[in-house]
């Protein structure tokens, strides 16, 4: 029989029935908690020490009130009507389940009962489940978005040299779990380079989220990173929606033009950043996530800062690992082969093969390429539509890219100006060749059958990078 302390209820019973009573409550599996008028704990049976991790003489004669002063028994004091349902423990940071019932003398109420038990591994269950459906439903709306999104390739071309510094960075970095900064203009490949990063990571088999920050109205960010409980604003889902912050959880999420978030954002970014926590707009549960956080901007957050529209703090918690993206202008010497790959896809499309004539290589070398490899790849996408055929020509690109029609036509005005034309065809030339052995320039010079000196002594004198 147990000898624990217990309140005693009412004095009508004989003793024998007060200790069948307890011995009643105690081998019951749930929670059994008494309160009286004031909340002052009366009684808790043993299941309480068990469930809850806390001894039972702790809690007695204490008040809930001052513990757990949000708990639906101290309402049901105030209102007389039993409840069922969940509730949250702040106090202890679990979820429970029950129902809780008044206790009367006669009209009086004179305290509360209540009974649950502890569900938050079946909270936490049902949390990663919606998280998987969560995801499921993200990758499903990214697929049907694909066709709209501009084409891109799985792995990076080239062998610049500062573009191969940046990329051995980032596989060094990979395998950590720093948070990551990609800086570079618009166009070069920053979203590739962040999918890279996280398929090279311990999280690849987990969720990769991009968020658009520039893309998503200010009104509207808050809730698309933290998400939202039922009923938090006009419109709100019902039952809530979770955020892009825990789509991601356990995964990576990527953070791209982060130098778009208004200064408020940029705040309740840093507290995630540091603390690994937030709470859903509406809501006031704390939810942790477990996260590897990929930033992107083509803006100087440096001026930013200087200019107040950038916080100097989150600066330095996002710029632990930075990499920078080299423009497609300063690495022309992958130009040529970043083509062939954009070409080959191109033709599986439009059911023939696909090439640049010497005009359009030359034209292509020279161009500073503003939108970079973005660019590069929209150029040769709407060529291979309008080209009938195997070649492209100068007329097959974009009419906002063109180039003056005198400068890449033949010499008309001086057509005995053997110099001019004996250059402008060796040059171009060279460009054929460079294009046919996909710039290997080693095979260049077997076909063209000059020395390596002469070789680049040639493309020095014609500026070919």
């Amino acid at each position: 029989m147990s000898t624990g302390a217990h309140a005693v209820i009412t004095s009508d019973f004989p003793r024998w029935d007060r200790e069948l009573l307890f011995e009643i409550l105690d081998n019951i599996q749930d929670v059994v908690l008494i309160i009286d008028s004031n909340t002052t704990i009366v009684y808790a049976n043993e299941a309480y020490a068990r469930i809850l991790g806390v001894p039972v003489t702790k809690v007695l004669g204490r008040r809930l009130d001052k513990i757990e002063p949000e708990a639906e028994a101290i309402e049901i004091l105030r209102t007389g009507k039993p409840t069922k349902g969940g509730d949250y423990l702040d106090s202890l940071g679990i979820d429970v389940v029950g129902s809780s019932f008044p206790l009367y003398h006669g009209e009086r109420i004179i305290g509360c009962v209540s009974t649950f038990k502890n569900i938050t591994e079946v909270v936490e269950l049902n949390r990663e489940l919606q998280q998987t459906k969560g995801v499921a439903d993200y990758l499903k709306e990214q697929l049907e978005q694909s066709e709209q999104l501009p084409l891109s390739f799985k792995e990076y071309v080239g062998q610049n040299s500062r573009l191969k510094e940046t990329l051995l960075l980032a596989a060094k970095v990979a395998r950590t779990n720093s948070t990551v900064l990609i800086l570079g203009e618009s166009g070069v490949g920053k979203e590739v380079l962040a999918r890279a990063v996280h398929n090279s990571s311990r999280r690849t088999d987990k969720p990769l989220i991009k968020v658009n920050c520039a893309a998503i109205p200010e009104d509207l960010i808050e809730s698309e990173l933290f998400g939202y409980e039922d009923g938090a604003f006009t419109g709100a889902k019902k039952g809530g929606k979770l955020g892009k912050f825990e789509l991601a959880h356990s995964g990576t999420i990527f953070l791209d033009e982060i130098g778009d978030m208004s200064l408020t954002m940029q705040a309740k970014l840093l507290r995630v950043l540091q603390e690994k926590e937030f709470e859903r707009v509406g809501g006031t549960k704390t939810v942790k996530v477990d996260i590897r956080v990929i930033a992107a901007t083509n803006r100087d957050l440096e001026s930013m800062i200087e200019k107040g529209t950038f916080r100097r703090d989150l600066y330095y918690r996002l710029n632990i690992v930075p990499l920078n993206l080299t423009p497609l202008r300063e690495r022309k010497d992958d130009l040529l082969t970043l083509a062939k790959t954009f070409l080959n896809q191109f033709a599986r499309e439009v059911g023939h093969e696909l090439e640049l004539s010497s005009q359009v290589v030359r034209f292509f070398l020279e161009y500073d390429w503003p939108g970079n490899i973005r660019e590069l790849q929209n150029v040769l996408e709407h060529a291979s539509i309008v080209c009938s055929n195997k070649t492209i020509e100068i007329q097959h690109l974009p009419a906002r890219v063109i180039p003056n029609n005198d400068e890449y036509s033949s010499v008309k005005d001086r057509p005995y100006a053997v110099k001019e034309t004996v250059a402008r065809v060796e040059k171009e030339l060279i460009l054929s060749a460079l294009v046919a052995n996909n710039n290997n320039r080693t095979k260049t010079m077997k076909a063209l059958g000059i020395s390596r000196r002469v070789f680049y002594d040639k493309l020095l004198r014609y500026g070919i990078g």
